[in-house]
């Protein structure tokens, strides 16, 4: 009796347990919030190391608010200021703080000017009277605090301004800012792009100096594109965009002197010419700036120390590369004007100490791993503290490091990709954690061991939702290809069975130094891929040479012939997973969007053999029409390296179309413009090529907003399971029909 209880149970939970996961992923869900991600929005650690604060927003009164929580305890202090208490403005959408704390700047009406780029109206919120200080009637850029709180920067049609708060005085610094010629202070479309920055300019430590450079675009070539809109006649937008070989902004700096009203232009101690300054910073010393030269091929890097005072520079480094060299935001001084720098001098990413002239004085990280991000360095227990992929190139961990490259501790526990954010005096880091099975979880650890002092928010809610779908496992491996062991993950149909055949779909993005194969959270493609393992295909992603975290002589191989060795990688792999007894060699497909667009149209037509169909995102068709500051630095220029650009151009292979091919592109991509797919369009129409295509009316680079992202994907699927789900189709109706005959 006891036995058939017993039975009676385990039956119960297993079918219980095989009901929970009947639910289908549709696109729907994927794409209306069902798989929606709890975060920590706008995290900052306050100065006195014990408290941190959060943008809240109120979803029943609509209002978002600034609280203030112990480290400690996790528990909120204090609302710090709620919308619901201002007058002026209904919400407000970001913030930032003086150095003191004393006020913030409340951003509200944003609105996105390029991927970074943003207008709106802000505000100077007094914390001590709660009062609201409007910085300009207009909408601006950029504003920012002068260390000793009592002067906001910012720019307004291309000019920079500075607004006393305590007089509230606003002088105008620049004059000459105009549209589409000159720009103060703000970077162009092709630095906010590439170079990852939008504010120009920066305060010295006194507040009493602002560096800032100066775009002059009169010579770059403008680019139209037409805004459809909803009127009887389109408009259209028209922009400064260099493309590969085409002439750049002309860049100068300059240091504006608060007291004396004056502006002065900087001279370095070296003649440039087409040269790029892609960043500025000041260090302890209230009249040293620190200012990046980098050559046009963007494979020299000199660090200036420029005194403002007497405008002498000094060069305290230079870095050459046979290919190229990466621009970051990790240069650190230390008290002693002293420097952190991260450099793949040894062909690794790692970490050096220099003194304030330049000279090495060690390098603190070393091996055959990359530090992947740099968090800081605290000067009472004399650590550095960074993330790497020691622990595997698709793991990331937390470390802390003495400043002679001694005492490495590895603080977080957990293998999978780790992300930390310090308090203000590194005591406390809260971490975020996520796996290929693990929902992001943020968990406050102490600095000094790494160990888990408490939990502060998981996403156990989306894990029971998912529990209720049907998923499968991500797993990891690696497929030997072309002399090397490719990062690469699979999905499998939940019900998989190796004596059956499946159609195999390859996702990939493949661009330099990028990595898709990583062990963290889904995004909302990789329940796109679940949904179609759902529909019965095999889903794989293979990192290819080019792709980042495995050391220089890596990544860098593609240096002048960018789609060569990746399409060459993706072809082998697509041929060798073709050869399993349970994929389907005759039915494999691959998609890419933006660069990875670029590179499925070419493993579809150079790979004829081995893709039946290929679906392009926004891909770009000729390196020749995207700009000059990426292109460059993986291309040099089209007028030195011309068959490097068209030898792997898909335009130039169109001839070879044999399969199935989907082409898609927003119209009003300011990125990777309509041109290549109209390119595109046009060769594979003279070469008397069917294929496929999709324009999303005014949409950018992302085609989203509104349906928008649904019916693209919805799109796809389509497309997918016409041309790689014939026999799917065949085996759901003959499924269909055995059950109503055996109905």
């Amino acid at each position: 009796m006891k036995y058939l209880k017993l039975s009676f149970c385990v039956c119960f939970f297993i079918t219980f347990f095989l009901s929970a996961q009947t639910e289908d992923i549709t696109l729907e869900s994927i794409w209306n919030g069902t798989f929606r991600i709890e975060r920590m929005d706008a995290l900052h650690s306050m100065a006195n190391g014990q408290q941190y604060s959060i943008l809240n927003f109120n979803r029943q009164s609509r209002t978002t608010s600034i609280d203030i929580y112990d480290y400690k305890t996790l528990k909120k202090v204090k609302t710090l200021v709620s919308s619901g208490s201002l007058n002026a403005l209904k919400y407000f959408t970001d913030y930032t703080f003086s150095k003191d704390e004393s006020k913030v700047i409340l951003a509200t009406n944003e609105t996105s000017i390029y991927r970074r780029s943003t207008l709106g109206n802000y505000y100077v919120y007094h914390v001590d009277n709660a009062s609201l200080t409007l910085i300009d009637d207009d909408k601006i850029q950029e504003p920012t605090f002068s260390p000793d709180g009592n002067k906001v920067a910012f720019a307004k049609d291309n000019n920079l301004y500075v607004k006393d708060l305590q007089s509230g005085e606003t002088t105008q610094i620049t004059q000459d800012g105009k549209k589409n010629a000159i720009i103060n202070g703000i970077t162009d479309w092709v630095y906010e792009e590439e170079f990852s920055f939008v504010r120009a300019f920066e305060w010295n430590t006194a507040s009493n100096k602002i560096a800032f450079i100066r775009f002059d675009e009169t010579k770059v070539p403008e680019f139209s594109m037409d805004v459809y809109g909803e009127a009887l006649y389109q408009t259209q937008q028209v922009f400064k965009y260099p493309k590969a070989g085409e002439a750049n902004s002309i860049v100068s700096l300059h240091i504006h002197n608060i007291d004396t009203k004056e502006t002065e232009e900087v001279k370095v101690g070296k003649t440039y010419s087409d040269f790029y300054i892609p960043r500025i910073k000041w260090t302890n010393h209230s009249d040293i700036l620190s200012a990046h030269y980098m050559n046009r091929h963007q494979n020299e890097l000199d660090l200036w120390m420029i005194n403002a005072k007497t405008n002498t520079s000094n060069l305290v480094l230079a870095e050459k590369d046979a290919a190229y060299i990466d621009v970051t935001d990790n240069l650190t001084f230390l008290k002693d004007n002293s420097f952190i720098w991260t450099s793949e001098t040894d062909g690794f990413n790692h970490i050096y100490h220099y003194d304030k002239d330049g000279e090495l004085i060690n390098q603190i990280t070393m091996g055959n791993w990359e530090v992947t991000d740099y968090y800081g360095y605290d000067e009472k227990t004399n650590r550095i503290f960074y993330q790497s992929v020691e622990n595997s190139s698709i793991n990331r961990d937390v470390y802390s490091i003495k400043l002679n490259g001694r005492n490495k501790t590895r603080l977080t526990k957990s293998e999978g990709t780790n992300e930390a954010s310090f308090s203000a005096d590194f005591s406390y880091f809260i971490n975020t954690f996520s796996s290929a099975s693990t929902p992001p979880e943020y968990t406050l650890n102490s600095a000094t061991s790494g160990n888990l002092i408490k939990s502060i928010k998981d996403n156990d809610v989306l894990s029971q939702n998912l529990s209720d779908y049907k998923t499968s496992k991500k797993e990891f491996s690696t497929i030997h290809i072309n002399g090397n062991d490719l990062n690469m993950w699979m999905i499998k149909p939940a019900d998989f069975d190796d004596s059956k055949q499946y159609p195999l779909f390859i996702t990939q993005y493949s661009g330099p130094g990028s990595q898709s194969v990583s062990n963290k959270w889904n995004s909302a493609n990789d329940y796109w891929f679940q949904h179609l393992a759902q529909e019965g295909y095999i889903v794989v992603c293979v990192d290819g040479r080019g792709t980042g975290f495995k050391g220089a002589a890596f990544k860098k191989v593609t240096q002048n012939e960018l789609g060569k060795y990746e399409v060459e990688d993706q072809i082998a792999a697509a041929k060798q997973l073709g050869e399993l007894p349970y994929i389907d060699a005759s039915r494999i497909g691959i998609w890419g969007w933006s660069y990875g667009g670029f590179m499925s149209s070419n493993c579809l037509f150079k790979g004829n053999d081995v893709f039946k169909m290929a679906i392009a995102v926004a891909p770009v068709s000729s390196w020749r029409f995207y700009d000059t500051i990426y292109t460059e630095r993986y291309m040099t220029t089209p007028q030195e390296n011309a068959s490097g650009y068209d030898d792997n151009s898909p335009i130039n292979h169109v001839d070879k179309l044999k399969g199935d091919f989907l082409l898609v592109h927003g119209s009003g991509d300011d990125n990777v413009h309509l041109q290549n797919t109209m390119r595109l369009a046009e060769a594979l129409i003279q070469a008397d090529k069917q294929f496929d295509w999709a324009i999303y009316p005014d949409k950018n680079h992302g085609i989203y907003g509104g349906n928008t992202r649904l019916h693209l994907y919805k799109k796809m699927t389509h497309f997918i399971n016409r041309t790689l789900g014939d026999k799917i189709e065949k085996q759901k109706e003959s499924k269909v029909k055995e059950i109503e005959i055996k109905g």
